[in-house]
C-alpha cells in the first residue's frame, strides 16, 4: 500500500473515532442532562459520512484500483495529494464549525461552516475527476465473455 492510499484510509478511522466520540457524547448528554448543542447530531454524522466513509472509500480505491494509463491526462498525483490535505481540513474544521453553529447561532461558524462546504465539495469532485480513469476492467471483461459469473 502506497503513502497516499495510507493517508486516505488512516484519516478515515480518526474521523470515525472523532464520530463515535461524539456519538458517545450525544447519547451521554440525553442521560446525565449535559449541554447539547443542536448541531451537534448533525456534525456526528457528518464527521461518519464524509469524514470516516468518504475517506474509506477514496483511500480504498487509490489503492486497489488499476494504475493510470500513460496517455491518462485525468489522473494527476500532486492534485489528489493537495485536495486530500484540503479535503481533510475541512472537513475537521466543518466538524467544529457545526458544533460552534449550536452553541452560537448567527455567529462566524455559519460562513466558515459554508467555506468548508464548498471546499469539501470541489476537492471530491477534484480527486473523483483525478482516478476516474482508473476505474476500468483489467481482465474481468475477458472473464465475463468467457461465461465466468462473479
Amino acid at each position: 500500500m502506497f503513502t497516499m492510499a495510507r493517508y486516505f484510509i488512516k484519516t478515515s478511522f480518526t474521523f470515525f473515532i472523532l464520530g463515535l466520540i461524539s456519538g458517545l457524547y450525544i447519547y451521554g448528554a440525553k442521560i446525565f442532562g449535559w449541554t447539547l448543542p443542536y448541531t451537534l447530531i448533525q456534525a456526528h454524522l457528518h464527521i461518519l459520512l464524509m469524514g470516516g466513509m468518504f475517506l474509506m472509500i477514496l483511500g480504498v480505491g487509490v489503492w486497489f484500483f488499476p494504475r493510470a494509463r500513460k496517455d491518462d491526462k485525468k489522473y494527476n498525483p500532486a492534485m489528489i495529494k493537495a485536495s486530500y490535505w484540503v479535503y481533510t481540513g475541512s472537513t475537521l474544521l466543518r466538524f467544529v464549525a457545526e458544533i460552534f453553529q449550536g452553541l452560537y447561532p448567527r455567529g462566524a461558524a455559519d460562513i466558515i461552516g459554508l467555506g468548508c462546504s464548498v471546499l469539501q465539495v470541489m476537492t471530491a469532485i477534484s480527486i473523483i475527476y483525478s482516478i476516474w480513469g482508473r476505474i476500468r476492467p483489467v481482465g474481468s471483461q475477458i472473464r465475463e465473455a468467457r461465461g465466468e459469473k462473479f
